[in-house]
């Protein structure tokens, strides 16, 4: 059964956020404090990394993390690409290439972004990510596992969220095509961004995102992608039942 742990669980700027003072800001509930959003997937004797998020090395420490067999990006926005140079302590550590996933947009940003990670060779491993970059366009299988990318949108730029059987990741969504929630049903274990109470113009809001876990209706639903506005305590206690707020290094499996 695929397990999910969350590396992080925050909103661009982290919580805390630089300069405020906020109720959540400065909560001492260790589950208000989210690094940006990551998280990793074990999948039978396999482990895929979605997402290198700015805090990875930190992120890896803190959960024990000290094995990659691949990597998953949803999107290439500095939150969820800023820890890319630190896939080449996974390289280190296996002492081989790494294969990396992503959507051609995303990978021709990659490709011109950290360029080095991909063209320059050295004589050992560790001295740079070793990278081997693949272009999603359909499902994939790395391994003895197939992995569906689903199309969602974060205002106009489109996102990559990633099914497992039956469990899905979604992040920095704002809308769900319909094609898309078609791919996303049956699940057993969803995941999904949810920023704020408030609307926002490029991410989900709590009832929204509530509304798609309603249509979808998952075993279980976990809210992540959280900013400062929203207080693990007292968002948890108007949760409807089976959905739960995330937090930084939360381990939740799904079976099948």
């Amino acid at each position: 059964m695929p397990r999910l742990t969350f590396l992080g669980t925050g909103t661009s700027n982290g919580v805390p956020i630089i300069g405020c003072s906020c109720e959540v800001c400065r909560s001492e509930d260790p589950r208000d404090k989210r690094t940006r959003s990551s998280a990793f997937v074990e999948w039978g004797d396999r482990i895929y990394l979605i997402d290198t998020a700015t805090e990875l090395r930190a992120q890896a420490l803190r959960s024990g993390l000290s094995r990659v067999d691949a990597v998953l990006m949803t999107h290439p926005h500095a939150d969820h690409t800023g820890g890319f140079d630190d896939l080449r302590r996974f390289n280190e550590l296996v002492q081989a290439w790494l294969p990396v996933w992503a959507d051609p947009g995303t990978a021709s940003l990659l490709r011109e972004r950290y360029a080095y990670t991909f063209t320059e060779t050295f004589p050992f491993f560790g001295g740079k990510p070793d990278l081997i970059l693949n272009e999603i366009d359909g499902p994939i299988a790395p391994f003895e596992h197939e992995i569906v990318p689903i199309t969602v949108m974060h205002g106009r730029l489109p996102i990559t969220a990633y099914r497992f059987g039956s469990l899905a990741y979604v992040t920095d969504a704002k809308t769900i095509p319909a094609e898309s929630m078609d791919q996303l049903r049956g699940v057993d274990t969803l995941v999904l961004n949810s920023l704020r109470s408030a609307p926002h113009p490029t991410h989900l809001s709590i009832e929204e995102a509530l509304a798609v876990i309603a249509e979808l209706q998952p075993r279980q639903a976990f809210l992540t992608h959280l900013s400062h506005e929203v207080s693990h305590d007292r968002e948890s206690r108007s949760l409807p039942e089976g959905v739960t707020i995330a937090h930084d290094g939360l381990v939740v499996e799904s079976p099948g």
